[in-house]
């Protein structure tokens, strides 16, 4: 085979049909669980002003300094220079902007809305990670309680089980207290770095100048090592920010939900207060993490909104998909092919155009061999199509009235009445105890993505 001219940009790839049955059934789950606690869905666009990231989750961040893919639009009549956007990086901050300038204020309070789609980080590609990846988003905006936080952690908790992937999770959760307190302990771990830069790998140098939280979380055991001496983040918690963590916890006790306090998780994006949490593999801990969420309190404020309280989850599908597929989960098959349709002679064909449409007008997966192929040619693509039933309609049957009914996995065939075919056929299909999503759903009108 001949190389390919073109290939999938770097970091990117191409979701084919089996990874689309995950993504789809991922996607079913988020729905039906989020629909039950009354979000609802909206999709804010792919790109944004630049300034919205930088001011939410800000300047110094990973995201923002290293990772942002540029957009520039095209200079209008009013404008000096060009705009500048940016590729969606997450979900949270195009939401909360759609929050304000929609006046979503004046709805009922909390406003709860979910969103699935794509998101951009020119992130270095590495196994699960990549530089267009998919999210589903869920955001509580407008009240600050912990059992809001208890009851989003909840519905994600749902929807990983309906996936079946929950036990191989850790429900990792903290909490980083108020701006106030985070100024403060910020200060004193740069104080207690003084004299041990040279000792901390490049990159937590840069971090500990730009955003030392980040340190907490760091991955290089040379720094791990240092901040074993660090002063500790719950000493510059304020008694609220510790009264409502406890509150929260006392919550998720008594839902049932298991976590692990984590006091060095403090999560990569400025605009978390109070609650931060992620669900990390059992295994591999934070390297495979499949979301997180947290309390961001002061993000609306920051984007040009009154103080407004939120809290909010992504989880990330491809590494969600790649959970299931290690587990041994199965997507269910909605792309199974019912019935092949093999035909010879012009009458024949004719005769099938409409019965491919009425086999498909009523649910029933229908592929058909329309072409001048030879009977055993279109038996063969049954089998590479793996149908379970085929219909043979050649001269003899057309004159006859009848048509060939094929059971393509017991290898037995009959010859029944053309007229009530298709009757004859779903009530065979039903006797199969087969999935007939379509056939239950036909008339429920399509289905989001």
């Amino acid at each position: 085979m001949a190389e390919p001219q073109f290939r999938t940009p770097k970091g990117t790839h191409d979701v084919l049909p089996e990874e689309q049955r995950y993504m789809t059934y991922i996607k079913k789950a988020v729905r039906h669980r989020a629909r039950q606690a009354g979000y609802k869905r909206m999709d804010p666009p792919i790109f944004e002003d630049r300034r919205i990231f930088e001011r939410g989750i800000g300047e110094h961040t990973d995201i923002v300094e290293k990772e942002l893919f540029s957009v520039l639009g095209k200079r209008s009549e009013e404008q000096t220079d060009k705009s500048e956007f940016a590729l969606r990086p997450e979900f949270t901050a195009g939401m909360c902007r759609s929050y304000i300038e929609h006046g979503m204020q004046q709805l009922p309070q909390p406003v709860e809305l979910f969103a699935i789609g794509p998101c951009f980080r020119h992130d270095r590609p590495q196994k699960g990670r990549f530089r267009q990846f998919h999210q589903f988003d869920l955001e509580v905006i407008g009240l600050k309680d912990p059992s809001l936080d208890a009851q989003l952690i909840h519905v994600v908790t749902k929807i990983f089980a309906d996936l079946r992937i929950l036990d191989r999770l850790t429900l990792q959760i903290n909490n980083i207290g108020t701006a106030e307190n985070r100024t403060a302990f910020v200060q004193a771990l740069k104080d207690f770095f003084i004299g041990k830069e040279r000792n901390l790998p490049e990159l937590d140098r840069e971090r500990l100048t730009t955003n030392p939280l980040r340190l907490l979380d760091s991955k290089e055991e040379d720094t791990q090592v240092l901040l074993k001496g660090a002063p500790l983040f719950e000493q510059f918690l304020s008694d609220e920010s510790k009264q409502y963590h406890a509150t929260l916890l006392e919550y998720l006790d008594a839902l049932g939900i298991a976590y692990v306090p984590n006091p060095h998780l403090v999560r990569g994006l400025d605009y978390y207060t109070q609650t931060v949490f992620e669900f990390w593999d059992q295994t591999t801990g934070a390297q495979n993490a499949v979301g997180g969420g947290g309390r961001y309190d002061g993000l609306i404020e920051l984007l040009g909104g009154k103080p407004t309280p939120g809290v909010g989850f992504a989880g990330g599908m491809e590494r969600i998909i790649w959970h299931m597929k290690e587990a041994g989960v199965q997507a269910p098959h909605k792309d199974q092919v019912d019935v092949f349709v093999a035909q010879l002679g012009p009458e024949a064909k004719k005769n099938c155009l409409l019965l491919i449409s009425e086999l498909r007008e009523k649910g029933v997966h229908t592929v058909g061999a329309l072409g001048e192929a030879s009977l055993k040619s279109q038996m063969r693509l049954a089998d590479k199509f793996e149908a379970l039933f085929a219909l043979l309609l050649g001269k003899m049957e057309v004159k006859r009235g009848t048509i060939i009914l094929r059971d393509m996995k017991k290898g037995q065939q009959q010859e029944v009445p053309f007229d009530g075919i298709v009757d004859h056929v779903i009530t065979l299909l039903g006797e199969k105890n087969l999935d007939t999503y379509t056939l239950r759903d036909q008339f429920a009108g399509p289905t989001d993505d």
